[in-house]
């Protein structure tokens, strides 16, 4: 399946709207947008209501991206994860580190 990242600016934050499957052949797609907010200065926040699968590569770049928001004192946040994200996010237990939001 295709991704598919929709952005959007608000106060200080990019949202990200991501749809598809964030997996080892489009991660580094995912990771263009959050390092460009980055570089930009803002937060980010990264709405998975639209994803249904996740593989270790896009945790990584999730994981990596809340890393280094909490390192330069940006905001980031995970949102809205369908239930077999949320599981996997869950028992990684990287969920607390992600800023998860339901």
């Amino acid at each position: 399946m295709k991704l598919d990242i929709k952005s959007v600016d608000k106060s200080g934050e990019r949202v990200l709207s991501v749809t598809g499957e964030v997996d080892v052949s489009c991660a580094a797609e995912l990771r263009g947008q959050l390092t460009a907010a980055a570089d930009e200065g803002l937060g980010a926040v990264v709405d998975l209501a639209g994803v249904s699968y996740i593989d270790s590569t896009g945790i990584g770049v999730l994981v990596g991206a809340a890393n280094a928001a909490r390192e330069n004192g940006r905001t980031f946040a995970v949102r809205n994860p369908q239930p077999a994200v949320r599981r996997v996010l869950d028992m990684l237990g990287v969920a607390g580190e992600l800023g998860l939001e339901d």
